[in-house]
């Protein structure tokens, strides 16, 4: 298989065979697709394991969009039903192939972009035996919208996300307004958003974000939620704890408002 080059999250040719002109986003993303290449494993696993740990999507706009209309039926993808725990960014897959392998009655979701972390986490996924994992290669708003029925998550995580922390950058975050909305819709009444960051002001934030959305109600009394005891210790955490900085964890139950 030849190694994939990301040059970008670029406007799709195919879009389900739409052979009008894409057009790009209107609205930022909290990426950016850097370029690069895969080590020849990551390259086997994508190539012998994604046809059972990688989603097929039906694509929008841009390479990891997901076209509207087009959810998934959980318990078809999985075989069972099952309680669902999707993390957004998963990375090199560390948090979530531990959390699948202690946790086999539950079904878990990966949502990333980057094709180098999705290979490398289908590695340790196999050769952890874990069966119980899927991962999706989008954008995570538009996993949440449109691959995934409404009220169909039992816990979201969103785990150190990409600070973006210059001010002209901040518009790129994913915990915004929006994304509360979007995520209320995902996650089933009494589920659980659990978040997690080491830069103080997006921890804010997140909080004044959670705090507002009619959606959500806070599970933890005082500043912040203590430590999840299901969240592995990360390259991110390790960095972020360091170089000093305080790990703010959050953690919001799904309520009708």
């Amino acid at each position: 298989m030849p190694v994939r080059h990301i040059p970008g999250d670029r406007p799709s040719s195919l879009d389900g065979m739409n052979t009008a002109a894409p057009a790009f986003r209107d609205k930022p993303v909290s990426f950016v697709r850097r370029s690069g290449r895969m080590s020849e494993a990551q390259d086997r696993a994508w190539a012998e394991l994604s046809p059972f740990y990688l989603l097929p999507v039906e694509r929008a706009a841009a390479e990891t969009s997901v076209k509207p209309g087009t959810a998934v039926d959980p318990a078809t993808v999985y075989g069972r039903t099952a309680r669902l725990v999707v993390e957004i960014g998963s990375g090199q897959g560390h948090q979530i192939v531990s959390a699948a392998a202690a946790h086999p009655d539950t079904d878990f979701l990966a949502v990333e972009v980057f094709t180098a972390g999705l290979a490398r986490t289908m590695l340790d996924a196999d050769r952890e035996g874990v069966k119980n994992l899927r991962l999706v290669e989008a954008n995570a708003p538009e996993a949440l919208e449109h691959l995934l029925p409404a009220a169909s998550v039992d816990e979201l995580w969103v785990f150190f996300p990409d600070p973006w922390h210059k001010n002209k950058h901040t518009k790129r975050r994913l915990v915004a307004p929006d994304f509360a909305r979007i995520a209320a819709q995902a996650i089933r009444p009494g589920g659980r958003v659990r978040l997690a960051t080491d830069w103080q002001d997006y921890a804010d934030q997140m909080r004044d974000v959670l705090d507002d959305a009619p959606g959500f109600e806070r599970a933890f009394d005082g500043d912040w939620a203590e430590r999840f005891e299901g969240r592995v210790l990360t390259a991110f955490e390790q960095k972020g704890l360091r170089v000093g900085r305080d790990i703010r964890d959050l953690t919001y139950t799904r309520v009708s408002p």
